[in-house]
C-alpha cells in the first residue's frame, strides 16, 4: 500500500487536502506538512520527519507530492527519497494538484512507490487542460 503525503509552503497542503475530503470523504492515506514563516526551515525538516514517521506506518512507500520542484518542500523530501536508508522508499513528485490528490486513490494498491508516482503522473496528465467553448453542444458544464 502506498501512504501519501502533501507539503507545501503555507497552508496549501492542509487545504488541499480539505477540499479533496469534500469530494471523497476522509482520506486515511494522506499526510500534510507545510512550511510556515513563522517555523522556519528546520521545524519543517523536524515536522516533515515527524508525519513521514506517521505516513511510513503500515505503507509499501510514502509518496510526497510537493507544491512545487525545488521548493523547501521539494528539498527536504528528495533528501529521504534519495536516501538508501529511508525504509520504506520514499518518491517525490512536484506541482501538486486537487485532480493529482484525488487521483491517489487509483494508486493505493501499489507497491513500488516509484511505478505509483509514474502512474499517478500519467493520470492526472489529463486532467490539464485549456477551457474552449464547444460550439456544438449547449451545456451548463464548462
Amino acid at each position: 500500500m502506498i501512504h501519501v503525503m502533501v507539503a507545501s509552503h503555507g497552508p496549501l497542503a492542509t487545504a488541499m487536502r480539505e477540499s479533496a475530503e469534500m469530494v471523497y470523504g476522509t482520506l486515511q492515506h494522506v499526510f500534510t506538512v507545510t512550511l510556515t514563516g513563522e517555523a522556519g526551515i528546520e521545524a519543517f525538516k523536524q515536522d516533515f520527519a515527524r508525519v513521514l514517521k506517521n505516513a511510513s506506518q503500515g505503507a509499501d512507500g510514502v509518496l510526497v507530492l510537493c507544491d512545487m520542484q525545488s521548493g523547501t518542500p521539494w528539498n527536504v523530501a528528495c533528501q529521504y527519497a534519495f536516501s538508501s536508508e529511508v525504509s520504506p522508499p520514499v518518491s517525490v513528485i512536484g506541482g501538486v494538484n486537487l485532480p493529482m490528490l484525488l487521483l491517489t486513490d487509483e494508486i493505493l494498491d501499489f507497491q513500488d512507490v516509484n511505478a505509483a508516482a509514474a502512474q499517478l503522473l500519467a493520470l492526472t496528465q489529463p486532467t490539464l487542460v485549456v477551457a474552449e467553448i464547444n460550439a456544438s453542444a449547449q451545456s451548463d458544464d464548462f
